[in-house]
């Protein structure tokens, strides 16, 4: 494909060349040539430049929140004595 437009590139070059007719400085001629000559410049650069490798880009970091714990006290209890109520971990 390279090859193709550069080829495009140089036969439409040569052919301006052979009708080309001689500018003048008060007629904005060359100020017109030079733009688009130029912005022509610009198409065939982009064209025929590479492609850039594609760049690896690295996911989001992943924060994990730790389970928020706490004591408290559980449900009393009959241990053969008494009532007693033991402490019970409780995470949310």
């Amino acid at each position: 494909m390279k090859n193709a437009i550069a080829g495009l590139v140089t036969a439409i070059s040569i052919s301006a060349l052979a009708a080309a007719h001689p500018a003048h400085a008060g007629s904005g001629d060359v100020a017109a040539g030079l733009i688009g000559g130029f912005a022509a410049g610009a198409i065939v650069g982009t064209a025929l430049a590479p492609r850039p490798a594609p760049v690896y880009v690295a996911p989001a970091p992943v924060y994990v929140v730790e389970p928020q714990c706490y004591w408290t006290r559980g449900r009393p209890m009959w241990d053969g004595y008494r009532w007693v109520r033991t402490r019970v971990q409780v995470c949310d």
